[in-house]
């Protein structure tokens, strides 16, 4: 029997991506790149249902959703962009919300979810993301390099 020595489970994680400049996109497509530069779509992957969760969550930006008013729109979306309805579970957007959440996109307010204190995407990610997340994983990356060192 195999004997677990460790498990390395991360605190925090985020991929970065750079893609070509987001010029001449549909709505759908730059919110599909902004997936991909951020790591909560992997290229060439067809299970892109992330995609759309995001895009109804901007598109009501101003409103609380739950889940299941979220998992609707985004059948309803599908259904309008000619997309195969994958990825549709109940469990499988509430998954893809809690994604959005740890990357600090979104927020759940009682049993509702909304685009974080409803500001943009771009303050979220310079306040949160830039200054909050990176600086602190960079830190962390640069002590276990000082750590090397000695």
């Amino acid at each position: 029997m195999a004997k677990t020595i460790s498990k390395d489970t991360p605190l925090a994680e985020i991929t970065l991506r750079r893609y070509e400049k987001p010029d001449n996109l549909t709505d759908r497509e730059l919110i599909r790149k902004l997936c991909l530069s951020i790591g909560l779509l992997q290229p060439g992957d067809s299970r892109d249902v992330i995609v759309d969760v995001l895009y109804v969550m901007l598109k009501n930006k101003q409103k609380e959703l739950s889940s299941e008013q979220v998992k609707d729109l985004v059948v309803k979306f599908r259904k309008q962009k000619k997309l195969p309805l994958h990825g549709i579970a109940s469990s499988n957007i509430r998954r893809q919300l809690k994604r959005l959440r740890a990357l600090f996109l979104i927020e759940k307010v009682a049993n509702n979810y909304r685009i974080t204190e409803k500001t943009s995407l771009l303050e979220i990610y310079e306040e949160k993301i830039e200054k909050f997340l990176l600086e602190s994983i960079k830190n962390r990356v640069k002590e276990y390099f000082k750590a090397v060192c000695k």
